[in-house]
């Protein structure tokens, strides 16, 4: 490893952390290519860790303090009832997360690297071509570049994924998550509807809404931020397919009177109003879909993050798996005799535990969106039960140990 050349294709949270892995793994230079020309900070949609995984990421110096976050600790199940302005709980469940906004963990990633790495805006890598011991990148702009090793970091679309022989794709899913993100100083009235440590799932036939705080942009005061799970009307479904993000100014007129109208059938009014008071631009939709590679390594080629495993929301993972594909990433590249060896070792310890999150996901998915039990007359025995037999189950739900499932 001392003296390679490393590439990283992509450069958000995947992106940095494995271009930290490998400066610390003793590159002898690591150049980041981000295709975008400015700042992710931005991207101001919250995630969750689990308390675990936190602790593990936090020992491999993946996931230090100084980034903001908030502690939850319940997850309620709520339905709508006449009586409650803020609907019924019908069961709750332990969550055990620290929640973080996604600009400021980049934004960390981002300043945590060293003088020594290379962070280079505004390049889009188009191509990859695999050679005897190492690969060329092709750029937008036609020149090319060579190195010892390419991590690809860069998403669902990865030119680094698509120059392997099993070059797989993001399959859709069936339905949709809207997101948004609003100040808590827009919540409405009483405080006390919704506790501060709680991830409350607002129910209703065919999928749910989670709602969690989060630290606000930069960090500074706190965000409401919420997802909604349900598939769409069945003649938006095929114009929904490109798992492309859509910005609140491009979402269909259709598709927006979709939400609002299951949001007024299902939704307790306090949820209601949360939905409503979100400016639109801070909303946004995101078409669910998935994806596990066969191997997160080939020749001098690995993957990490979404190029590798594009995992549904539901699992809590999304985050966590990218920064323990680091952590291994930078283990394998310090022990292994050569760089060969290394990918070897990776593809091997990263593969099984990405198909199992993506796995973990599909389950959630089917659990929560595609076959919803009755959630109005479930109990708490009943939430429970469910939980166990047809969620989770304590079989992956916020991301596998970092040693990887079922060691």
């Amino acid at each position: 490893m001392r003296g390679a050349r490393v590439a990283v294709v992509g450069g958000s949270i995947a992106g940095c952390a494995t271009a930290l892995a490998a400066a610390r793994a003793g590159a002898g230079e690591v150049v980041v290519y981000e295709r975008a020309a400015d700042g992710l900070q931005d991207r101001g949609v919250g995630l969750a860790v689990h308390d675990d995984r936190y602790t593990e990421l936090a020992a491999a110096g993946q996931l230090g303090p100084d980034v903001p976050w908030r502690r939850l600790t319940r997850r309620p199940w709520i339905v709508r009832d006449g009586a409650a302005p803020a609907g019924r709980v019908v069961g709750v469940l332990p969550f055990p997360f620290r929640s973080y906004n996604w600009g400021s963990l980049w934004r960390e990633s981002r300043a945590g690297l060293p003088a020594s790495v290379g962070y280079v805006r505004g390049s889009a890598v188009e191509r990859v071509l695999p050679e005897p011991g190492g690969a060329v990148l092709r750029f937008a702009d036609g020149r090319t570049e060579r190195f010892d090793l390419v991590v690809g970091a860069d998403g669902y679309r990865s030119a680094v994924r698509a120059a392997t022989r099993a070059a797989t794709v993001p399959a859709y899913a069936g339905y949709l998550a809207w997101r948004g993100t609003l100040p808590v100083e827009l919540l409405p009235g009483p405080r006390d509807a919704w506790p501060e440590h709680d991830a409350a799932t607002v129910t209703f036939p065919g999928g749910h809404m989670i709602v969690y705080r989060i630290p606000g942009p930069g960090g500074h005061g706190t965000s409401a931020n919420w997802v909604f799970y349900t598939a769409p009307p069945a003649a938006l479904g095929p114009a929904l397919r490109d798992p492309t993000s859509l910005p609140a100014g491009t979402v269909t007129d259709e598709l927006v009177s979709h939400h609002a109208a299951v949001v007024e059938e299902h939704f307790p009014p306090y949820w209601q109003e949360v939905v409503r008071r979100t400016p639109r631009s801070g909303t946004y939709v995101q078409p669910i879909y998935d994806l596990a590679v066969p191997h997160y390594g080939e020749g001098r080629l690995v993957l990490a993050g979404d190029a590798a495993a594009v995992a549904r929301p539901h699992s809590g993972s999304g985050a966590v798996k990218a920064l323990q594909d680091a952590a291994v990433l930078e283990r394998v590249l310090r022990e292994a005799p050569d760089l060969d060896a290394a990918v070897r070792a990776y593809d091997a310890e990263r593969s099984p535990t990405g198909r199992a999150v993506v796995d973990v996901g599909r389950r959630l998915g089917h659990a929560q969106v595609r076959a919803t039990p009755d959630w109005a007359a479930m109990d708490q025995e009943a939430v429970e039960e469910w939980w166990r037999t047809s969620a989770d189950g304590g079989r992956g739900f916020g991301g596998h140990a970092l040693t990887g499932p079922g060691e």
